[in-house]
Order: structure tokens, then C-alpha cells, then sequence
């Protein structure tokens, strides 16, 4: 890559929320050349004068560092070498087309987001500027211009690969930035590692949203284990129609199963115990606390389509998909109680088994 500045190439964050802000802050201690860029006006108005604050378990920092509002970026002179996108997986489009015109001929966008949205990026910048990424934090962000982010870079895990194998030494060097964050594993087969986020992603996401719990309590509701395990096992299967392999993510061992109901209770095990505290709240329910609407569509209504297009149904997947949407639309609340619906529904798939 050919960069130029003392600091080394320039970086763009999209997307500074709970996850965005935390990242970015390491590459701004490290002394790299980071701007942040949101879509909150208080937020980067928040970062303008104070700085962004990271609140971590142990300890927490201040960093100084440049923030733009989305209008801002036509103002952009200099191109960016590598743009890490943070921002919701159904934004990723409209994103990637803003950020285009300022991003460098041989740049990178860096997809740090839930879903499959590998994809939607190289269809906008072409499969050559687009490296897929998996990322395992949680975090939290409440007020502008700071961050909770509840696992230190000792316990953050990030996946990174080049559509263009061509690319792929290149990643590399972007690994080597984002270890700053977190630990790094540069795969070659990022679309299976993507897809095996989406199906702890589709056990754990909307599900514990919609019975409006932490992670934690929500899977160890009388029941509600079960059917997040089930809402995996369904997305697993869409995994392997869909092309992908079963491998291990998150920093486990080699797989050691080829079982996948069993690989997902690994995954599922491995992100409870080291990826989520006591009162961890999952983005999607960060978002619904917010009054936005979270990633259904892009996580267990994914599953839904891709077994629908082998012909296959995802009964539990389609029941979390249609809970979620009633509360986005405003017809029921997210409660506990709601547990009983997926649990019907559980139970009704099972005697048909």
C-alpha cells in the first residue's frame, strides 16, 4: 500500500456507535491517523469537544480526535486508504456510496458489521476494495461522546478477508492495524466465517430482544435456551445450503465436530461465557430502546430467505421474524412474557419432528 503519511495511511471510521467509537479510539491512542464520522449531530459535536470517552471494564481513556458529520465528507480533500464501516447492516449501501468518492483508488472498506454484508459492499466499490470482517464485542452507548464497551482488547476477536483473493496479502497490513482493538485472525474463507457469526447472531439477537432481557437472562429463561438454540440450528442449516463451512470463529479450537446442532452449541456456549456480561444488551436491543429498528431482516429473515430458496422452511426463524416486526410496528411491547409465544411455537416444531 502506498502510504505516505508519518502515521501511516488514513483511516475513516463510518459509523461511530457503541462499536465504532471503541475501535476507533484504540487506532487514535496507538497515534494512527483516524477520523470519525457519524450520523448523530450531538454525537460528533460530543467528540468535537470533548474528545470520545471509552469506559471499559478495568479502566477507561480520553482521546482527542477529528469527527465529521455525514454532509461533511464532500468537504473530504484527501482520500482514505481504508474506511472500516460500523454503521447497521441495512445501511451499508446508501454508506458505501457516500464514502465512495473519497476513498482511494487501492483503499479498503472494512465491513465491521453483523449480516452478510460482504456483499452489498463490493457491489458498490467492487469485490477488489472490499474486505469481509467479523467482529465479537459487546458495548453500549447511551449519551454522545462516549462508549461502554464491555470486553478490553484482550477479550475483543476480529476476523478479516479479501473478497479478491488477489487481495489477500494485503490484509495483512489492515490486520496488523486492528490489532490495536483486539485479536486478529486473517481467513481466507470469510464467507463461511461470516455466515457462522449470522448463526449465533440469529440464536442470540432478536430472540433476546424481543423478550426485552440482557443476553444472559434472556438464555437462561425457563425455555427460551431452547429456542435460541433452535433459531441457530435453523440458520445453521441455511449456512450450509447456502455454500458455507463449518468453522470455528470467536478465537475457538479447530472444529471438532462435524455435527452442526453441536457446533452451534459450541458457538453459543463460547459467546456466553467470554463475550457477554451479567447485563450485557444486545445491539438489537439497543436499538429498540432507542426507538430505531434493529437488523431483523438481515439476520434471522436472511435465514429465512436462503432456506426458503432451497425450498426449505425455518419455522422458528419466521416466528422471531414476525414477534420482531409486530414490536417495531408497534402492536405488542418487547417483554418477558413474550417468551411464551416462542416457546409455542418451539414446542410445536419439535412434536413435528
Amino acid at each position: 500500500m502506498n502510504w505516505n503519511t508519518v502515521k501511516g495511511p488514513r483511516i475513516a471510521f463510518l459509523g461511530t456507535g457503541a462499536q465504532g467509537a471503541s475501535i476507533a479510539a484504540d487506532f487514535a491512542a496507538a497515534g494512527l491517523d483516524v477520523t470519525f464520522i457519524d450520523q448523530w449531530p450531538e454525537h460528533v459535536e460530543a467528540i468535537r469537544a470533548k474528545g470520545i470517552t471509552v469506559n471499559l471494564p478495568k479502566r477507561k481513556f480520553n482521546v482527542k480526535v477529528p469527527a465529521l458529520h455525514l454532509c461533511q465528507i464532500a468537504e473530504v480533500k484527501q482520500p482514505f486508504d481504508i474506511v472500516f464501516l460500523v454503521v447497521k447492516a441495512y445501511d451499508t449501501k446508501w454508506a458505501c456510496e457516500l464514502i465512495k468518492p473519497v476513498l482511494a483508488d487501492d483503499g479498503f472498506i472494512v465491513g465491521l458489521q453483523n449480516g452478510m454484508t460482504h456483499e452489498d459492499i463490493a457491489i458498490i466499490v467492487g469485490r477488489q476494495r472490499t474486505i469481509g470482517a467479523v467482529i465479537e464485542i459487546a458495548s453500549n452507548m447511551w449519551v454522545p461522546g462516549e462508549t461502554n464497551r464491555q470486553n478490553d482488547v484482550d477479550e475483543s476477536w476480529f476476523a478479516l478477508g479479501a473478497l479478491d483473493l488477489q487481495q489477500q496479502p494485503r490484509v495483512q497490513e489492515v490486520a496488523k492495524l486492528l490489532r490495536n482493538s483486539g485479536r486478529v485472525e486473517v481467513m481466507d474463507d470469510i464467507r463461511s466465517a461470516k455466515w457462522m457469526k449470522l448463526v449465533v447472531n440469529a440464536a442470540e439477537l432478536i430472540p433476546s430482544s424481543i423478550v426485552n432481557l440482557p443476553l444472559y437472562d434472556a438464555a437462561n429463561a425457563p425455555g427460551m435456551l431452547e429456542v435460541m438454540r433452535l433459531a441457530g440450528y435453523e440458520a445453521m442449516h441455511a449456512a450450509l445450503e447456502d455454500g458455507a463451512k463449518i468453522i470455528p470463529i470467536i478465537g475457538m479450537p479447530a472444529v471438532t465436530t462435524n455435527h452442526p446442532e453441536r457446533y452451534v452449541d459450541k458457538i453459543f456456549e463460547e459467546v456466553l461465557k467470554t463475550f457477554s456480561k451479567p447485563d450485557t444488551l444486545v445491539t438489537s436491543l439497543q436499538d429498540w430502546r432507542k426507538g430505531r429498528r434493529a437488523e431483523v431482516r438481515e439476520v434471522n429473515g436472511w435465514v429465512v430467505d436462503i432456506l426458503k430458496a432451497h425450498g426449505r422452511a425455518a419455522p422458528m426463524n419466521q416466528r422471531v421474524v414476525d414477534i420482531a416486526f409486530e414490536i417495531e410496528r408497534g402492536e405488542r411491547e418487547a417483554r418477558p412474557d413474550n417468551a411464551q409465544d416462542l416457546i409455542a411455537t418451539f414446542n410445536a416444531i419439535t412434536k413435528l419432528q
